[in-house]
């Protein structure tokens, strides 16, 4: 597992990239065009497995992109995504019988609720 992290700046009209530890550097006119640059400079170093990316801005003329090679890919986010252990997903296997049980209770008590149900 690879992860690449990049320091962003704007210069004029000029996004410039530099990776926080290591040679790779690219530059373009807008941010969109860099990232693609980027995945693509990082791929050409590790092609080991997935590709995630993150992007995030720092101020109007400063951003920080990190791109992660292999290991394991969360869908979606949050607190539960960055606490995950990086060897696997099995808490977040866990996590969504769990919630498709509170789902399950949360629609059993709107019908009590009411005093009725959609079939009498």
């Amino acid at each position: 597992m690879g992860v690449f992290t990049f320091v962003l700046r704007k210069s004029g009209g000029e996004w410039t990239a530099k990776q926080h530890n290591g040679d790779i550097e690219e530059s373009s006119s807008d941010t969109f065009e860099i990232q693609r640059k980027l995945v693509k400079a990082v791929c050409a170093v590790d092609s080991s497995g997935a590709v995630q990316s993150s992007f995030s801005t720092v101020t109007p003329s400063s951003a920080v992109f990190q791109v992660v090679v292999g290991g394991a890919v969360f869908v979606g986010g949050g607190a539960a995504a960055a606490a995950a252990p990086a060897g696997g997903a099995a808490p977040a296997a866990e996590a969504a019988p769990a919630a498709a049980k509170k789902e399950e209770k949360v629609e059993e008590e709107d019908d009590e609720d009411f005093g009725m149900s959609l079939f009498d």
